[in-house]
């Protein structure tokens, strides 16, 4: 008897390509849902689903961003090919963003940026993965390709408007970290 082959299916590329598939749709699952349950709510009690926003989808954003942190070990470990600098910024600045200054303060919680802040997020996710799980399987669209390399550029900047359009620098006076990062939402 000579050595086994394996099944395709189970042979290194292809069970590289079924775990990053299978990541990328558990990620667009829940950014999917995040979005489209703002907006449900938003469609359904207008203005005063933004403020709380939080609390309708705070748990799942947090597992969401929780588990991008993968995606910093795929880089590293050589499973993506992308840059390790950009991914370790920019989801080092979503978790001090959504864990240290709104799950920690409830009066930023209700704040309007929150929502908004979670609409570009999600919507860029949203674009960014889909783009992803096609392109593992050899999948190709013309206009999917180009949203996911141009949305970003009117979108982060609106997130860096967002994000520092509660900032007053005399608030960090206050003492502990979490206080100084949360009075400059307030």
């Amino acid at each position: 008897m000579g050595p086994v082959e394996l099944p395709a299916w189970l042979q290194p590329r292809y069970r590289k390509n079924a775990y990053l598939f299978i990541y990328y749709l558990i990620q667009f699952c829940g950014h999917s849902w995040i979005f489209t349950n703002m907006t449900v709510r938003f469609f359904s009690f207008g203005k005063d689903s933004m403020v709380d926003t939080f609390y309708a989808i705070g748990l799942v954003m947090r597992l969401c961003q929780s588990i991008s942190l993968l995606e910093l070990l795929h880089i590293y470990v050589g499973i993506e090919s992308d840059h390790l600098l950009p991914r370790f910024l920019q989801l080092t600045e979503r978790i001090i963003i959504l864990f240290v200054v709104i799950t920690s303060q409830e009066e930023v919680q209700e704040k309007y940026v929150v929502c908004v802040l979670f609409i570009f997020w999600n919507l860029l996710d949203m674009v960014r993965y889909t783009y992803s799980m096609l392109s593992v399987i050899g999948i190709s669209y013309a206009v999917l390709t180009w949203l996911s390399q141009t949305l970003w550029m009117p979108i982060y900047p609106l997130c860096v408007l967002a994000e520092g359009s509660r900032t007053h620098v005399s608030s960090i006076n206050e003492g502990s970290l979490f206080t100084g990062l949360a009075l400059l939402w307030t």
